[in-house]
């Protein structure tokens, strides 16, 4: 399993595009129509090979829109792993009494979604492509369209006012191994990557609140931040009601 894509809730989708794309470096990036079936009109940015999403909504009573009152603003909307075999998974959720949203099925890509209520924090994508290399959410052209200033997504936090218990049902749901450090509890992926569960201590409630980025270019992304009038703090920023993370290679 792997975490391939994260996704934010903004109510401005252009204003937070500017911003996104001067921090992570980007020129361009990819509109899925697909979203519309959700009511939404999104933004897909590729960091590497994985990649981050903005959606906003379109139209009134979406999920989207729900969340940004709830959570009174933007923040984090959902993630999405890629898995090896998507049946096994399948069936684990039936197991778990976990229900399916959405899903999909085509000779590129099977998928589906679990219900927030049903897993905690956030919306849950599991995603099998065809071939494992590609990922059709990111468009035809993704290859030709890198961020500059981050290579890729690592991880990403979300909070609760029980964050064992939410930490647990994500452990169960995607059968990846739990640890407590002593101060978060941390769930480790098959590549390396990482998901944390925290205290919600902001008043925000529970939901995804940062995200994780490699960067070999600590002065690039300190630059973009500095013509934005903003600054790291602890190699972080917050910024679409989020905390975007800079973990910087040497």
């Amino acid at each position: 399993m792997r975490l391939r894509q994260v996704a934010l809730v903004a109510s401005d989708l252009q204003a937070a595009k500017e911003v996104l794309f001067k921090v992570l470096g980007l020129e361009t990036d990819f509109a899925d129509e697909g979203v519309g079936e959700f009511g939404l009109r999104n933004s897909v940015m590729a960091l590497g090979d994985t990649f981050l999403e903005v959606v906003s909504p379109m139209q009134a009573d979406t999920t989207a829109g729900r969340l940004l009152s709830r959570r009174d603003g933007d923040g984090g909307y959902m993630v999405l792993f890629q898995v090896e075999d998507i049946q096994d998974l399948d069936q684990r959720m039936e197991a778990l009494n976990i229900r399916k949203i959405w899903g999909v099925e085509r000779e590129e890509v099977k998928a589906f979604h679990v219900h927030p209520k049903d897993i905690g924090g956030a919306i849950v994508s599991f995603d099998q492509m065809m071939p494992a290399s590609d990922w059709v959410w990111g468009g035809p052209n993704w290859r030709q369209q890198q961020a500059r200033n981050v290579t890729e997504i690592i991880g990403c936090e979300l909070q609760a006012t029980d964050p064992e218990a939410l930490a647990e049902n994500w452990s169960r749901a995607c059968d990846q191994r739990l640890k407590f450090d002593g101060s978060c509890y941390r769930m480790k992926l098959d590549d390396g990557g990482e998901i944390t569960f925290v205290e919600s201590t902001d008043g925000r409630g529970e939901g995804l609140s940062a995200v994780t980025f490699s960067s070999s270019f600590p002065e690039r992304v300190k630059a973009a931040l500095s013509a934005l009038h903003l600054s790291l703090v602890d190699n972080e920023v917050e910024m679409c009601g989020t905390r975007l993370r800079f973990r910087f290679k040497a």
